[in-house]
């Protein structure tokens, strides 16, 4: 079982991604709805996954990846985000993402993505 914390500033998308989450073994230890928070909920429950939106108020995702993997380079964080974000996606995955799921995603995808990230060692 897993620890993770979902940041996204969608209350809608942090309910779907719970209720995903709740038909595994995987436990939601915390939220965050924007990149500032994330990085202070990361700090406090240093959870084994983190879903990350790109775009957040205060602090986007890609700038919270890095706020986050600089303090913490073992953290596996996968990042969430729409068409049309593949930029960032990228960019996100050069600060330090270990992979990304684009919206709208079906649960097989959600969890083989999940499994592998989890799958792989921390550096």
């Amino acid at each position: 079982m897993a620890q993770v914390l979902i940041a996204d500033d969608s209350y809608i998308v942090r309910e779907s991604l719970k209720k995903i989450l709740s038909q595994s073994e995987h436990e939601v230890v915390a939220e965050a709805t924007n990149g500032e928070e994330a990085y202070l909920q990361y700090r406090l429950h240093r959870p084994d996954l983190v879903t990350m939106d790109i775009n957040m108020p205060v602090m986007n995702g890609i700038d919270t990846v890095k706020k986050i993997k600089h303090e913490f380079p073992d953290a596996r964080i996968v990042m969430i985000s729409t068409l049309g974000f593949q930029d960032q996606v990228f960019e996100a995955i050069k600060a330090g993402a270990r992979h990304y799921i684009i919206k709208p995603f079906d649960h097989d995808k959600f969890f083989s993505v999940i499994d592998l990230v989890l799958s792989t060692p921390r550096k």
